[in-house]
């Protein structure tokens, strides 16, 4: 079919707002964007009617999310201006891991009268990490029990995935989980508002339910971890698994309403924002990784084999693209950690610099981290401010910085941190070639590509160049990609990755001095990762103690 004249549109549900993109089908070129932030952001301390949170949580209200719809897709198709008649299809993606606890018809518990004070009855953010206790005995259980599913997963169960969370509903307010119908993953709730069906996507199905080989865990299973969680999946999890770039279903007249697109154009399967972004950054193939990195950092890849990786977040047949085996793995936090020194560790004369040159406290301290010598501050840091994903899967894990003196200065803690970041990566890319799966390219996404101090560090540590996405909406335009292929304007993801995606090949290349002395520190940063990740659990230990004191201050 001719694709001149057709346009499709992305939208990509990030942390705290949600981006929308109109993209030609010929091309991929965008011609409009629009950003609409979050009314109520992450809610991490206390609920909108006050009521306090304990430690761990972060919750949002989904409310925000239709929001995104009403504001975001009609101003960026004002701003392409295009016929909105033409647009024929609309993709989405979201975070991984956000769950939306809802009733039959998909309305959000905390939408129903008496749930609005219940936290529980909000939606669960992929970074609510207060279901530790939960992970723990689905890992264990399953260690015990010999789940063929679990090696799948790297030998770990995280805290940030369906069944923990579902468990900790469960558990914690047991009339709520009796209330729940459906336990839903918002990049599949975001569908169902869209087109008025719920079809559940292969990649977070996959990766984070659990869904192998066309099954969960059984009900024995379930019933062994609580009797009460027995039904979990026949009752409130199980549905019709859609693969990605497929028809879920069509526009409905409301939502057509609130997006001003026409009512009745293809709706793609939901997706997550990192799977999403391969097409859009042409890393689609065998043995290119994908790193998306922005808060957090998600690495994807394909392969044609399936091999056992230990830590990753999953492997899953079609999780990225239909035929192969989609890998995952990621570092919880990045940018966080990165922001989380800005905003509580750098001194007034950092930021009357930048207010008086004009630029960010994150460019004020790169381009005085450029300076120093690798080794020079004579700091290691460990990158788990927000636990480890992968390959310890263990979210109890902290931050730490060793080697300060006196002396030390803002802009040299600020490296350290992004060199931490950098090894924590290799720790990643290291663990899947030893696996047998050999990473040809290292391709990056996400707003910190932006940042070439960070990517140059990126690149001497891992030893390899670094190729960067030529677009500054990775995952909004890998949604239209999806969508241009749900509308069968290609044949495959491939074709329309190849005409509407884009990369530059070996942006940052390294500097073979610098990666001779980044060996050395990678040294001490693997015997700090393993001494505090395997060995010694004085990181859980301080932890606990810390949930402990708050949770008897909250009483």
């Amino acid at each position: 079919m001719s694709v001149v004249g057709q346009y499709v549109v992305g939208v990509d549900f990030g942390t705290l707002s949600g981006r929308a993109v109109v993209v030609r089908v010929a091309d991929g070129a965008e011609l409009g964007t629009a950003t609409h932030d979050y009314e109520h952001a992450v809610l991490s301390e206390a609920l909108p009617s006050g009521r306090r949170l304990g430690a761990d949580w972060a919750l949002q209200v989904p409310a925000d999310y239709v929001s995104v719809l009403r504001t975001a897709v009609p101003e960026a198709v004002r701003r392409a201006g295009i016929d909105p008649a033409d647009v024929v299809a609309v993709a989405t993606d979201f975070t991984a891991c956000t769950m939306v606890p809802t009733t039959a018809d998909g309305t959000p518990l905390c939408e129903l009268p008496g749930l609005a004070d219940e936290p529980h009855a909000y939606v669960k953010l992929w970074k609510h990490h207060a279901a530790q206790g939960q992970a723990d005995r689905i890992t264990a259980l399953a260690a015990k029990r010999g789940e063929p599913w679990l090696p799948r997963y790297g030998g770990l169960i995280s805290s940030e995935w369906e069944f923990a969370k579902a468990l900790q509903v469960l558990e914690e307010a047991p009339a709520v989980y009796a209330t729940m119908d459906r336990w839903v993953e918002a990049a599949d709730w975001i569908v169902w508002q869209l087109c008025g069906s719920y079809v559940r996507n292969a990649c977070s199905a996959g990766y984070k339910g659990i869904y192998q080989e066309g099954s969960y865990p059984g009900r024995e299973f379930l019933a062994e971890l609580n009797p009460a969680f027995a039904g979990f999946v026949g009752d409130k999890l199980d549905q019709e698994v859609g693969e990605l770039a497929a028809v879920a279903g069509h526009l409905t007249a409301e939502a057509a309403a609130w997006t001003g697109l026409p009512e009745g154009i293809a709706v793609a399967v939901g997706n997550v924002d990192a799977h999403v972004t391969a097409p859009a950054a042409q890393a689609t193939a065998p043995g290119q990784m994908l790193a998306i990195m922005g808060t957090s950092t998600c690495h994807v890849m394909n392969a044609d084999v399936l091999r056992d990786v230990p830590g990753m977040c999953g492997v899953v047949d079609g999780g990225i693209t239909a035929g192969l085996w989609g890998y995952e793995a990621g570092q919880s936090g990045v940018g966080d950690i990165f922001n989380w020194f800005v905003t509580s560790a750098v001194p007034p004369e950092y930021h009357d610099v930048a207010a008086r040159e004009g630029v960010s406290l994150h460019d004020v301290l790169s381009e005085r981290a450029a300076r120093q010598q690798v080794g020079e501050h004579g700091l290691v840091a460990l990158d788990w401010h927000s636990g480890n994903r992968s390959v310890l899967v263990d979210h109890e894990l902290s931050g730490l910085v060793l080697g300060l003196t006196l002396a030390t200065r803002p802009e040299e803690i600020y490296r350290a941190l992004i060199e931490a970041t950098a090894f924590g990566t290799r720790t990643i890319v290291e663990t899947f070639r030893a696996s047998g799966l050999p990473v040809s390219e290292f391709v990056v996404a996400g707003g910190l590509a932006g940042n070439s101090f960070l990517m140059q560090v990126y690149a001497d540590v891992l030893g390899m160049p670094i190729s960067t996405i030529r677009s500054q909406q990775g995952p909004a335009l890998g949604s239209a990609i999806h969508a241009a292929v749900a509308a069968g304007c290609y044949p495959d993801i491939h074709a329309a990755a190849a005409a509407m995606g884009g990369v530059d090949h070996h942006s940052f290349v390294p500097d073979p001095d610098n990666v001779r002395l980044y060996d050395d520190l990678f040294a001490e940063y693997t015997r700090l990762h393993d001494h505090f990740g395997r060995t010694d659990a004085l990181m859980r230990r301080l932890r606990a103690r810390r949930r402990e004191v708050l949770s008897g201050a909250a009483q």
